[in-house]
């Protein structure tokens, strides 16, 4: 997913970059009158590939790396969670062992 949205984002970016360019002149003729001449310029000839192609790599280097930082943080809780999920049980059996041998010594009491 995050992979996804940062991908979103690059596209955006060179679609922003390829944006146009205007250029109006004003052109007085020798009767008098005047000629204005607009040129649109699109901007996708000034974009050099090779610096979008080497920044499209590294924003996909340190997806890449972000993805795999999130990816073992959270194997590592998921080890820890279990680690003490299994800390909680043998604690609650030992409790468990401890209110039984507390009872047996009741019951003996009582006879």
């Amino acid at each position: 997913m995050k992979k996804h949205i940062l991908s979103a984002v690059v596209v955006s970016t060179l679609f922003v970059a390829c944006t146009k360019s205007t250029t109006t002149e004003k052109t007085e003729n020798p009767d008098g009158s005047v000629t204005t001449t607009t040129t649109t310029e699109i901007g996708t000839g000034l974009i050099d590939s090779s610096k979008v192609d080497k920044a499209k790599n590294d924003i996909q280097n340190t997806v890449d790396n972000a993805s795999d930082k999130i990816d073992n943080t959270a194997q590592k809780a998921k080890e820890d969670i279990n680690k003490a999920g299994k800390d909680i049980k043998d604690a609650a059996a030992k409790g468990a062992q401890k209110v039984e041998d507390g009872a047996k010594k009741i019951k003996e009491d009582l006879k």
